[in-house]
């Protein structure tokens, strides 16, 4: 075993980061976003693995680089840069944040809406709207019912609801 981290470890690692920084300079702007992000998150993921035999292999060594200041001053400093960009999303103190992405936040906004103003956006009539509903498996009585609530009422989730409301429209 120790013959294989000797020859592995650091290729991999080499190898596998070089991969996730390219794939994440290019996702960064926005250039092959749907060949490069599903390659990022899972082999930025398989990266650990390597990581993991690197430090194995390396552990005298890095043992030295934790009793340095300039490891935890490089450390503190990587936790502070993250934390700043994590800080508004947690908290939600960022504009957009409140309801998640905005693409989300829309769609909860729409979600949250009676049947008779979502219909005029979906090209149809409330009436259709609800027929169509009802068609397609959804418990509901009246135009004045908030989308959201017909779903939960059906015991539909949300992505059942919006495909349905998307085959609906015209």
């Amino acid at each position: 075993m120790p013959d294989i981290l000797n020859r592995y470890a650091t290729p991999f690692v080499t190898g596998f980061f070089l991969i996730s920084l390219i794939s994440g300079v290019a996702l960064f702007f926005h250039v092959g976003t749907s060949a490069f992000r599903e390659m990022h998150e899972i082999l930025s993921l398989v990266l650990i693995l390597p990581f993991v035999l690197h430090v194995w292999k390396n552990w005298r060594s890095l043992l030295n680089y934790f009793r340095r200041t300039p490891f935890w001053i490089g450390s503190a400093v990587s936790l502070v840069a993250a934390l700043a960009f994590a800080w508004p999303a947690l908290t939600g103190s960022a504009a957009g944040t409140a309801g998640g992405p905005p693409p989300f936040a829309l769609s909860n906004a729409v979600l949250k809406a009676p049947v008779a103003e979502v219909a005029p956006v979906l090209n149809t009539t409330p009436d259709d709207l609800l027929a169509g509903l009802k068609a397609k498996g959804f418990t509901v009585t009246t135009t004045d019912e908030a989308l959201s609530d017909i779903g939960t009422k059906s015991g539909k989730d949300t992505m059942e609801l919006a495909a349905a409301l998307v085959a609906l429209a015209k």
